[in-house]
C-alpha cells in the first residue's frame, strides 16, 4: 500500500490538492482543494494510487459483478477500479438533472454492484447511483473512492466507505472565516467553473 506521505506528495505533485483560499461549489470556504481530474491526468503517477486503492476493494470485497461510477468525475476512476479487478465497468450521467443508465450499459438482475468515485464529500451522487441499481433489483455491495473528503456531519452514506486517501477538509461559512482565510485572496475552482 501507498504511504499517506508519498500519496499526499503525488497529489500536490499533480496539482490535485491545492492549498489557498477556495470558494466550493456549495458556496462554502475551504483551505484546500481536492480535484482529481488533475491527478487522473497523469496516468504514471496515478497509477499507484489506483493499484493501492484496487487492493484495499479486493480485501474488503469478495464478489463484485459490476462497477458503477457517476459521470464526469468518476468515469477514469471507475475505468482503472475496474481493469485492476477485472470486472465490467459502467457509468451512469445525469439527464435533466437526474441520473440515468444510457449507452447500452445495463445492471443485471441480481448483480452485486460496487459504486466508485473520484472524491466523496456528502455521498450525494452515490447514493443516487444507489437508486439505479435499487430500480434494476441488483445489489449494492458498498463504496469506494481515490479520496474520502466527508466527515460525520455532511456525509450522507450510512456503510463505511473504501478510500485510498481520508482527508480532513475543513470549510467554513463565508460569516465564520478565520483570520488566516480572510487575508487570503480567493479562487473558485471546480467543474462549474470550468471554461
Amino acid at each position: 500500500m501507498l504511504s499517506h506521505k508519498k500519496s499526499l506528495n503525488i497529489l500536490k505533485k499533480t496539482n490535485a490538492l491545492l492549498d489557498g483560499h477556495f470558494v466550493l461549489s456549495s458556496g462554502l470556504h475551504s483551505s484546500k482543494y481536492i480535484q482529481c481530474a488533475k491527478l487522473l491526468s497523469y496516468p504514471h503517477l496515478a497509477k499507484h494510487i489506483c493499484l493501492s486503492l484496487s487492493k484495499k476493494i479486493k480485501k474488503k470485497f469478495k464478489k463484485i459483478d459490476l462497477i458503477l461510477s457517476p459521470a464526469m468525475g468518476g468515469i477514469i476512476i471507475g475505468y482503472e477500479m475496474g481493469r485492476l479487478l477485472k470486472k465490467e465497468t459502467i457509468f451512469c450521467e445525469r439527464v435533466n438533472g437526474k441520473f440515468k443508465i444510457r449507452r447500452g450499459f445495463k445492471i443485471k438482475k441480481k448483480s452485486k454492484v460496487l459504486i466508485v468515485e473520484d472524491v466523496i464529500t456528502t455521498g450525494k451522487s452515490s447514493l443516487e447511483c444507489v437508486k439505479l441499481i435499487k430500480k434494476s433489483k441488483a445489489k449494492l455491495v458498498g463504496f469506494a473512492c481515490i479520496i474520502d473528503r466527508s466527515n460525520k456531519k455532511n456525509l450522507k452514506i450510512k456503510q463505511k466507505v473504501i478510500a485510498h486517501l481520508k482527508i480532513n477538509v475543513p470549510t467554513y461559512s463565508k460569516n465564520k472565516l478565520p483570520t488566516f482565510l480572510k487575508s487570503t485572496p480567493i479562487t473558485k475552482p471546480g467543474s462549474r467553473y470550468i471554461k
